[in-house]
């Protein structure tokens, strides 16, 4: 089975589809399924030329399109979740800059985004995280481990979205609209941080290790994500605290950490 027919079938298992095409081949468009619905699109943004010519992915009823990114940012509407994979050198301007920049975009502020790094060099790596990176990846980047890492994440997402609505007293948590409340006002939170909250909210009073916080996000495999927990748990507590709820996140040393909900 090609690397193209792996991605099928494990993204199958994991959406709980049956899917009745035999196989899935390079040039293909579709995969047929016994359900007709309306499709979802899946933009995901490259600063690489090479890659934003890369063939679309269908599955089920999701569509993934590869888009070139400019440094003056996206043109046009932009329907559904959005994925950017930003090179850590660029002609016009550096990754963490167009990083930056996106973070302030009205278009693709809440894109998850990946800094594609030259080297594996943990300071790059903590820089990106900084200049407002959800995640990092090592060159070489191919179509395969594009998808693997978007298709891993938004599997998880679909899961998680079923349950739409979270409410823990005086903490509303919105999960179809990605938005959280503490007593009525908002908090502030990049989709990373989100996802944690969420995550903490469904296994409230309970500790979490940062193994189980990465395994949540769909980012398990690759063990340098622990170091990036504490990051995604500092922004999430700087926009606990705007609200007045800091109180609410505890860490309970050598072990991980804790939504306490009285």
């Amino acid at each position: 089975m090609g690397e193209y027919g792996q991605i099928r079938v494990d993204m199958a298992l994991l959406f709980g589809s049956f899917v009745i095409c035999e196989s899935f081949m390079p040039g293909r468009q579709h995969l047929e399924t016994g359900v007709t619905s309306a499709m979802q699109r899946v933009t995901i943004f490259t600063t690489d030329r090479k890659a934003a010519d890369f063939e679309d992915f269908v599955l089920d009823d999701s569509t993934f399109t590869f888009t070139r990114l400019d440094p003056d940012g996206a043109n046009g509407l932009i329907d559904g979740p959005v994925w950017a994979f930003i090179d850590w050198v660029l002609e016009d301007l550096s990754g963490l800059e167009m990083c930056r920049r996106l973070r302030t975009s009205p278009k693709l502020g809440e894109a998850h985004i990946t800094m594609v790094l030259d080297a594996d060099d943990p300071d790059d790596m903590r820089r990106a995280i900084k200049a407002g990176a959800d995640d990092y990846v090592t060159k070489p980047l191919d179509r395969k481990t594009i998808l693997d890492r978007v298709l891993a994440l938004y599997a998880s997402e679909r899961r998680h979205g079923l349950t739409q609505v979270i409410d823990l007293g005086d903490l509303h948590i919105n999960v179809a609209g990605e938005q959280a409340r503490w007593q009525g006002q908002q908090i502030q939170l990049r989709p990373n941080e989100f996802r944690v909250l969420r995550f903490l909210a469904e296994n409230p009073n309970r500790v979490l290790s940062r193994q189980e916080l990465v395994d949540a996000l769909g980012k398990s495999g690759d063990p340098s994500y622990l170091r990036t927990v504490d990051v995604w748990i500092k922004r999430l507590r700087f926009g606990l605290r705007d609200v007045e709820a800091g109180h609410l996140l505890r860490t309970v040393h050598g072990k991980g950490y804790v939504l306490d909900i009285p």
